[in-house]
């Protein structure tokens, strides 16, 4: 599989809307948001997002592109610990027309889900955006806390819990 960026992606996107003529609603996730928050070397090979609009068809399509994706209608729903709610309104704008509305996670976002896989890449992913944003550990506190509520009871709360404060600690050392 070869690597994928966000303006190719975007190329991507627009070039299905226009083929298909439907519209199409995409919040980019994952190491593609990283990207375009400047981690350039930051190397992904898939599209993880969420998508209003024509889901299966888009998979089709980028995998005749040599595209895996992991697209849902819902990411705050893809782990255990949901996404502080709001997420869709803090997205941050990419790319809009007609048919195409592209926005990214907001950094606060994208640190939480994030956080919540706390992989060694993803812990990486986190600090940058923490420090790219200059955010603060009170803000990442209580969007964790906010995170934790609007989440199922689960055992996996008590790691993310003890997850959020290995990595305020982290950033306390920047």
């Amino acid at each position: 599989m070869s690597q994928v960026n966000f303006k190719q992606i975007i190329a991507l996107l627009e070039e299905f809307t226009l083929k298909t003529r439907n519209k199409l609603e995409v919040i980019l996730a994952g190491g593609l948001a990283i990207q375009y928050y400047g981690m350039q070397k930051r190397a992904t090979v898939d599209l993880d997002a969420e998508v209003k609009g024509d889901i299966e068809n888009l998979i089709s399509f980028l995998k005749s592109k040599g595209i895996p994706a992991d697209l849902g209608e819902n990411i705050s729903r893809w782990s255990v610990i949901d996404l502080v709610p709001g997420y869709r309104k803090r997205a941050l704008p990419l790319k809009k027309n007609k048919l195409l509305t592209v926005k990214v996670l907001s950094p606060i976002d994208i640190i939480i889900s994030k956080l919540g896989r706390f992989t060694e890449q993803d812990i990486k992913d986190a600090l940058f955006v923490t420090r790219k944003f200059r955010i603060k550990p009170q803000d990442i506190q209580n969007a964790a806390d906010k995170a934790i509520a609007n989440s199922p009871r689960d055992t996996v709360l008590f790691l993310f819990k003890k997850n959020i404060k290995i990595f305020l600690k982290e950033i306390q050392k920047i």
